[in-house]
């Protein structure tokens, strides 16, 4: 899912031995930690690569990782259990890679929390404005089959790029992704917001950052 939101990555943790010459230390150390610092970036990529492709990965879920040492920590939320069984066996066959903590959150299986994803999706993705931010081209409602509306749109999940994902728990909805401008950003949860039952908005969606 090359367009999609890119995977979170968390702050990365190198190590340098400390040797007895302070200056044959720093002179031994740098080449050690470059070699280290590209090894880690290879691996985030090919990480981000293999879960951003990952068919169960969809509007409806958002995972990051971290790497610390050899191992990858996966975070975030995802809306089937089978999401985050396949994206730790992917990474674990990454090479590198010598074990993966898995900490992503499968959200409970709720009728309510799949009327409210359908809703949510069709108020932001069947708005004019914000249409742009997905493949689904013509709103929200063309995304959306018949069944999807009426309920089970976790287990058929609208397919295609979708920049603004939406993470429903027990009624509260968390907005993620990259938009371009403050004004979408606020749109986006005013849409999400407007919709009935939602208990909360937390809007973690981010400003792109304007090429120079």
């Amino acid at each position: 899912m090359s367009a999609r939101r890119p995977v979170r990555v968390a702050a990365l943790a190198l190590c340098a031995c400390v040797l007895a010459d302070p200056g044959f230390a720093q002179k031994a150390a740098m080449p050690a930690a470059d070699a280290r610092q590209k090894e880690v970036l290879r691996i985030a990529q090919e990480v981000r690569k293999q879960i951003l492709s990952l068919p169960q990965y969809g509007v409806f879920d958002n995972l990051s990782f971290g790497i610390r040492q050899n191992t990858v920590i996966l975070r975030g939320a995802a809306s089937r259990p089978t999401l985050k069984s396949s994206a730790e066996n992917v990474v674990k066959k990454i090479e590198g890679v010598e074990s993966v903590e898995n900490e992503i959150d499968v959200l409970p299986l709720s009728p309510n929390d799949d009327r409210i994803r359908a809703a949510v999706y069709v108020s932001i993705y069947g708005y004019g404005p914000l249409q742009r931010y997905t493949s689904n081209r013509g709103g929200g409602r063309t995304g959306l089959s018949v069944a999807r509306a009426a309920g089970g749109i976790t287990a058929d999940p609208p397919m295609g790029f979708h920049a603004i994902h939406i993470i429903v728990k027990n009624g509260n909805v968390t907005l993620a992704g990259v938009v371009d401008n403050e004004g979408d950003l606020a749109i986006a949860e005013m849409r999400a917001n407007s919709v009935n039952g939602v208990f909360s908005v937390q809007n973690e969606l981010q400003v792109a950052r304007k090429k120079k």
